[in-house]
Protein backbone atom coordinates (compact mmCIF):
# COMPACT_ATOMS: atom_id res chain seq x y z
CA UNK A 1 0.00 0.00 0.00
CA UNK A 2 1.39 3.66 -0.80
CA UNK A 3 2.53 5.77 2.02
CA UNK A 4 0.25 8.56 0.60
CA UNK A 5 -2.71 6.14 0.49
CA UNK A 6 -2.52 4.38 3.82
CA UNK A 7 -2.12 8.29 5.33
CA UNK A 8 -5.14 9.41 3.28
CA UNK A 9 -7.15 6.36 4.56
CA UNK A 10 -6.24 6.37 8.48
CA UNK A 11 -4.58 9.89 9.40
CA UNK A 12 -6.85 12.75 10.53
CA UNK A 13 -4.41 15.80 9.62
CA UNK A 14 -3.60 18.69 7.07
CA UNK A 15 -0.75 16.08 4.51
CA UNK A 16 -3.56 13.04 5.26
CA UNK A 17 -6.63 15.50 3.85
CA UNK A 18 -4.17 16.41 0.67
CA UNK A 19 -3.02 13.20 0.01
CA UNK A 20 -7.14 11.92 0.16
CA UNK A 21 -7.48 14.65 -2.61
CA UNK A 22 -4.29 13.88 -4.56
CA UNK A 23 -5.67 9.95 -4.68
CA UNK A 24 -9.10 11.25 -5.79
CA UNK A 25 -8.06 12.96 -8.58
CA UNK A 26 -5.48 10.21 -9.72
CA UNK A 27 -8.17 7.74 -9.93
CA UNK A 28 -10.10 10.22 -11.86
CA UNK A 29 -12.65 12.46 -9.85
CA UNK A 30 -13.63 15.77 -10.64
CA UNK A 31 -14.49 18.27 -7.80
CA UNK A 32 -17.90 19.50 -8.62
CA UNK A 33 -20.62 21.72 -6.17
CA UNK A 34 -23.46 19.68 -5.14
CA UNK A 35 -25.98 21.49 -7.48
CA UNK A 36 -23.63 20.20 -10.39
CA UNK A 37 -23.49 16.69 -8.98
CA UNK A 38 -24.22 13.98 -11.25
CA UNK A 39 -24.91 10.21 -9.37
CA UNK A 40 -23.15 8.38 -12.45
CA UNK A 41 -20.15 9.96 -12.60
CA UNK A 42 -17.16 10.45 -10.81
CA UNK A 43 -17.84 13.22 -8.68
CA UNK A 44 -16.42 14.16 -5.47
CA UNK A 45 -18.65 17.22 -3.43
CA UNK A 46 -16.73 18.51 -1.12
CA UNK A 47 -18.37 19.86 2.32
CA UNK A 48 -17.32 21.17 5.56
CA UNK A 49 -19.34 21.81 8.46
CA UNK A 50 -17.85 24.77 10.62
CA UNK A 51 -19.36 23.43 13.76
CA UNK A 52 -16.74 24.67 16.24
CA UNK A 53 -14.54 27.18 14.54
CA UNK A 54 -14.00 29.64 11.11
CA UNK A 55 -10.52 29.92 11.59
CA UNK A 56 -9.56 25.94 11.46
CA UNK A 57 -10.80 26.23 7.70
CA UNK A 58 -8.54 28.49 6.29
CA UNK A 59 -6.14 25.85 6.12
CA UNK A 60 -7.93 23.38 4.14
CA UNK A 61 -9.22 25.65 2.05
CA UNK A 62 -5.69 26.76 1.25
CA UNK A 63 -4.76 22.93 0.60
CA UNK A 64 -8.10 22.63 -2.01
CA UNK A 65 -7.36 26.42 -3.69
CA UNK A 66 -3.52 24.64 -4.16
CA UNK A 67 -4.62 21.55 -5.68
CA UNK A 68 -7.42 23.86 -8.23
CA UNK A 69 -10.24 22.64 -6.48
CA UNK A 70 -13.47 24.30 -5.19
CA UNK A 71 -15.24 23.75 -1.38
CA UNK A 72 -18.27 24.74 0.27
CA UNK A 73 -18.31 25.53 3.92
CA UNK A 74 -21.53 25.78 6.15
CA UNK A 75 -21.82 28.74 8.75
CA UNK A 76 -23.65 28.54 12.17
CA UNK A 77 -25.48 31.51 13.34
CA UNK A 78 -26.43 31.22 16.46
CA UNK A 79 -23.58 29.25 18.11
CA UNK A 80 -21.77 29.78 21.36
CA UNK A 81 -18.88 28.56 19.94
CA UNK A 82 -18.09 30.98 17.65
CA UNK A 83 -18.93 34.70 16.55
CA UNK A 84 -19.28 34.78 12.32
CA UNK A 85 -19.78 38.68 12.79
CA UNK A 86 -16.49 39.10 14.96
CA UNK A 87 -13.80 41.04 13.01
CA UNK A 88 -11.43 37.84 12.85
CA UNK A 89 -14.33 35.53 11.79
CA UNK A 90 -15.60 38.00 9.01
CA UNK A 91 -11.76 37.97 7.39
CA UNK A 92 -11.96 34.26 7.58
CA UNK A 93 -14.74 33.97 5.89
CA UNK A 94 -13.79 36.56 3.21
CA UNK A 95 -10.62 34.51 2.95
CA UNK A 96 -12.23 31.38 2.07
CA UNK A 97 -14.23 33.21 -0.37
CA UNK A 98 -11.10 34.73 -1.91
CA UNK A 99 -9.59 31.47 -2.00
CA UNK A 100 -12.53 30.34 -4.61
CA UNK A 101 -14.79 28.52 -1.97
CA UNK A 102 -18.31 28.94 -1.70
CA UNK A 103 -20.14 29.61 1.61
CA UNK A 104 -23.30 28.05 2.68
CA UNK A 105 -25.51 28.23 5.64
CA UNK A 106 -25.37 25.79 8.54
CA UNK A 107 -29.03 25.66 10.12
CA UNK A 108 -29.30 24.31 13.93
CA UNK A 109 -33.22 23.94 13.64
CA UNK A 110 -32.91 22.36 17.31
CA UNK A 111 -33.36 26.04 18.20
CA UNK A 112 -36.22 26.88 16.23
CA UNK A 113 -40.02 25.60 16.57
CA UNK A 114 -40.32 21.79 14.53
CA UNK A 115 -42.72 22.69 12.15
CA UNK A 116 -42.35 23.00 8.28
CA UNK A 117 -43.39 26.62 8.51
CA UNK A 118 -40.72 28.05 11.57
CA UNK A 119 -37.95 26.30 9.81
CA UNK A 120 -38.67 27.81 6.59
CA UNK A 121 -39.01 30.97 8.00
CA UNK A 122 -36.11 30.58 9.85
CA UNK A 123 -34.10 29.02 7.21
CA UNK A 124 -34.93 32.46 5.16
CA UNK A 125 -34.03 34.54 7.90
CA UNK A 126 -30.53 32.94 8.67
CA UNK A 127 -29.68 33.05 5.09
CA UNK A 128 -30.56 36.67 4.68
CA UNK A 129 -28.06 37.39 7.66
CA UNK A 130 -25.88 35.52 6.39
CA UNK A 131 -25.99 36.84 2.83
CA UNK A 132 -25.61 40.55 4.12
CA UNK A 133 -22.33 39.09 6.12
CA UNK A 134 -20.94 37.98 3.67
CA UNK A 135 -22.14 40.13 0.73
CA UNK A 136 -22.97 37.26 -1.63
CA UNK A 137 -25.84 35.05 -2.53
CA UNK A 138 -26.60 32.22 -0.06
CA UNK A 139 -27.90 29.24 -2.02
CA UNK A 140 -27.30 26.09 0.35
CA UNK A 141 -28.23 24.81 3.39
CA UNK A 142 -26.82 21.88 5.47
CA UNK A 143 -28.68 20.97 8.85
CA UNK A 144 -27.09 20.80 12.32
CA UNK A 145 -28.82 18.53 14.62
CA UNK A 146 -31.75 18.02 12.14
CA UNK A 147 -35.16 17.87 14.28
CA UNK A 148 -38.07 15.24 13.08
CA UNK A 149 -39.47 16.94 10.46
CA UNK A 150 -36.01 17.73 8.75
CA UNK A 151 -35.02 14.14 8.78
CA UNK A 152 -35.70 12.66 5.33
CA UNK A 153 -36.86 16.09 4.05
CA UNK A 154 -37.51 15.91 0.07
CA UNK A 155 -35.98 18.89 -2.02
CA UNK A 156 -35.20 22.33 -1.21
CA UNK A 157 -35.59 24.87 1.98
CA UNK A 158 -36.71 28.02 1.86
CA UNK A 159 -35.47 27.87 -2.04
CA UNK A 160 -32.15 26.87 -1.39
CA UNK A 161 -31.01 23.39 -2.42
CA UNK A 162 -30.19 21.10 1.07
CA UNK A 163 -27.68 18.51 1.42
CA UNK A 164 -29.87 15.85 2.63
CA UNK A 165 -32.05 15.88 -0.80
CA UNK A 166 -32.12 12.29 -1.96
CA UNK A 167 -30.38 12.99 -4.90
CA UNK A 168 -27.19 14.56 -2.87
CA UNK A 169 -27.51 12.68 -0.06
CA UNK A 170 -29.71 8.79 -1.05
CA UNK A 171 -28.80 8.96 -5.25
CA UNK A 172 -25.06 9.44 -4.77
CA UNK A 173 -22.35 8.15 -2.34
CA UNK A 174 -21.79 9.56 1.29
CA UNK A 175 -19.30 9.82 3.98
CA UNK A 176 -18.36 11.82 7.40
CA UNK A 177 -15.75 12.12 9.72
CA UNK A 178 -18.24 12.98 12.46
CA UNK A 179 -17.01 12.45 15.83
CA UNK A 180 -13.37 12.54 14.58
CA UNK A 181 -13.50 9.11 12.87
CA UNK A 182 -14.76 7.87 9.51
CA UNK A 183 -18.83 6.82 9.45
CA UNK A 184 -20.01 4.81 6.29
CA UNK A 185 -16.47 3.30 5.73
CA UNK A 186 -13.02 5.34 4.76
CA UNK A 187 -13.73 7.70 1.37
CA UNK A 188 -11.82 5.79 -0.96
CA UNK A 189 -13.48 2.19 -0.16
CA UNK A 190 -17.16 3.91 -0.24
CA UNK A 191 -19.50 1.30 -1.86
CA UNK A 192 -19.89 4.85 -4.47
CA UNK A 193 -15.89 4.75 -5.18
CA UNK A 194 -15.39 1.31 -5.82
CA UNK A 195 -17.84 1.76 -8.46
CA UNK A 196 -17.06 5.18 -9.14
CA UNK A 197 -19.73 6.99 -8.65
CA UNK A 198 -20.87 10.58 -6.88
CA UNK A 199 -19.60 10.78 -3.71
CA UNK A 200 -20.39 13.97 -1.40
CA UNK A 201 -17.78 13.94 1.43
CA UNK A 202 -18.41 15.68 4.59
CA UNK A 203 -15.20 16.93 6.76
CA UNK A 204 -15.03 18.95 9.97
CA UNK A 205 -12.00 20.90 9.87
CA UNK A 206 -11.06 20.79 13.45
CA UNK A 207 -10.16 17.29 13.51
CA UNK A 208 -7.81 17.79 10.53
CA UNK A 209 -6.41 21.28 11.36
CA UNK A 210 -6.52 21.04 15.27
CA UNK A 211 -3.11 19.18 16.81
CA UNK A 212 -3.53 16.37 19.06
CA UNK A 213 -3.24 12.47 18.69
CA UNK A 214 -7.16 11.69 18.98
CA UNK A 215 -10.62 13.45 19.18
CA UNK A 216 -10.34 14.31 23.11
CA UNK A 217 -6.70 15.39 22.69
CA UNK A 218 -8.06 17.52 19.67
CA UNK A 219 -10.81 19.28 21.46
CA UNK A 220 -9.10 20.23 24.66
CA UNK A 221 -6.23 21.74 22.31
CA UNK A 222 -9.39 23.63 21.12
CA UNK A 223 -10.95 24.46 24.41
CA UNK A 224 -7.37 25.98 25.63
CA UNK A 225 -7.01 28.39 22.50
CA UNK A 226 -10.59 29.30 22.98
CA UNK A 227 -9.99 30.05 27.17
CA UNK A 228 -6.54 31.93 25.82
CA UNK A 229 -8.38 34.01 23.31
CA UNK A 230 -10.66 34.60 25.78
CA UNK A 231 -8.40 35.83 28.45
CA UNK A 232 -6.66 38.25 25.81
CA UNK A 233 -10.27 39.71 24.44
CA UNK A 234 -11.21 40.59 28.54
CA UNK A 235 -7.78 42.01 29.02
CA UNK A 236 -8.11 44.29 25.95
CA UNK A 237 -11.72 45.39 26.56
CA UNK A 238 -11.19 45.11 30.31
CA UNK A 239 -8.84 47.41 32.39
CA UNK A 240 -8.50 45.26 36.02
CA UNK A 241 -8.58 41.99 34.01
CA UNK A 242 -5.68 43.75 32.19
CA UNK A 243 -3.34 44.20 35.68
CA UNK A 244 -3.25 40.86 36.16
CA UNK A 245 -2.83 39.45 32.51
CA UNK A 246 -0.84 40.33 29.97
CA UNK A 247 -1.80 39.68 26.34
CA UNK A 248 0.56 37.44 24.55
CA UNK A 249 0.53 38.22 20.73
CA UNK A 250 -2.05 35.92 18.58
Amino acid sequence: IKVGLLMAETEFNLPAYENLLKEFLEIGYQVVPLGAVDSQKKHLVLRHDLDMSIPAAIPMAEVEHDLGLAATYFVLLRTELYNPFSEANRKGLFSLMDLGHEIGLHFDASLYEDDVGSLEKAVETECQVLETLIQREVSIVSFHRPVKSLQGRQGPIAGRIQTYQSEFFNDIGYCSDSKGEWHFGTPLTNAAVRERRALQLLTHPIWWTQSGEDAIEKLNGYVENKDLALRRELALNCEPYRKIFTPPMP
